[in-house]
């Protein structure tokens, strides 16, 4: 369901129909208009709209790099997981060759006992 909300940011009024909660939308508004009077009130020559600019630029920015960190960090996961599943194979292998030895420990052990049995008789 589309909501629609009215915003306004450097005395301009935006209505946006979104699917987001309204608070998420006046957030957004409300640190999109800081960060744009924030350069502004720095630097009087800087219009709104320029101001609007870089901070689209810096928000661009973030995004992308936030991006790929966000993919650094999926590769070493996919990574750890590829590591995980070779390490659990390994562990897997390692449990199936110890309960064979295990069991050719008790057929060793029976033919000790059999052979001691034979001995005394």
């Amino acid at each position: 369901m589309l909501n629609r909300v009215k915003v306004v940011i450097c005395g301009r009024e935006y209505v946006l129909q979104t699917e987001e909660a309204p608070s998420y939308v006046y957030s957004l508004a409300k640190t999109l208009e800081k960060r744009i009077m924030d350069i502004t009130e720095s630097n009087a020559r800087v219009s709104a709209h320029h101001a609007a600019v870089m901070v689209a630029l810096s928000t661009l920015d973030e995004l992308s790099r936030s991006t790929a960190s966000v993919e650094t960090i999926r590769a070493q996961v996919k990574e750890y997981v590829d590591e995980a599943g070779k390490a659990r194979f390994e562990r897997d292998a390692v449990l199936r060759e110890n309960e064979v030895l295990k069991a050719k420990i008790t057929q060793l052990e029976n033919i000790v006992k059999l052979k001691s049995l034979k001995d005394s008789i």
